[in-house]
């Protein structure tokens, strides 16, 4: 049980202080997972593509997925909980004072402040991201840069849907990449 408990515990400072949703949340998450000893980078980067492609959001996908590695369906109740109670609580708490307050200098100054940190955590994430998937054992994988710059380019100049881009990547790394 103290296991569960420390579990809830850690995801619930991720929920309290994970601002700008999951993908900025990673980084967080990554620290939870190395503090608890639970899997290396190669893992949670695979943790990282298994939650985005799951339905649902990023943050609660990774909390499950880390809590059932960690304790099986019990430690994933504790992550997931843990994770979403704080922003629960918040929504409630921050809607009934937003309506009042929404003009307010300092409410704006607050938003403020918070975008650029979100633009910085989500940015770590992709050099963590980057870092796992694109470099191997010192030397960069061709064949993953391949990938990416075509995925880059076709979800910029297509309208292609990126579950159908998510699915070809997939497949042609299933196929070229092991």
């Amino acid at each position: 049980m103290p296991a569960l408990l420390s579990l809830f515990a850690a995801f619930f400072k991720i929920g309290v202080f994970g601002f700008g949703g999951g993908i900025a949340m990673l980084p967080l998450i990554f620290q939870t997972v190395q503090s608890f000893g639970l899997m290396s980078a190669d893992d949670f980067a695979d943790l990282v593509a298994i939650s985005q492609v799951t339905p649902g959001p990023i943050a609660i996908n990774a909390a499950t997925f880390v809590g059932f590695h960690y304790a099986g369906i019990w430690g994933s109740v504790a992550a997931t909980l843990g994770v979403v109670v704080p922003s629960f609580a918040i929504i409630l708490i921050a809607m009934r004072f937003l309506d009042t307050y929404k003009e307010s200098r300092v409410v704006q100054g607050v938003f403020t402040g918070i975008r650029p940190a979100t633009i910085g955590l989500i940015a770590a994430a992709v050099v963590f991201m980057a870092e796992t998937v694109l470099i191997t054992g010192g030397t960069v994988a061709v064949m993953p840069v391949v990938l990416f710059l075509i995925a880059f380019g076709l979800s910029i100049r297509t309208k292609i849907s990126p579950v159908l881009l998510t699915v070809c990547m997939a497949a042609a790394g299933a196929i070229l990449c092991s």
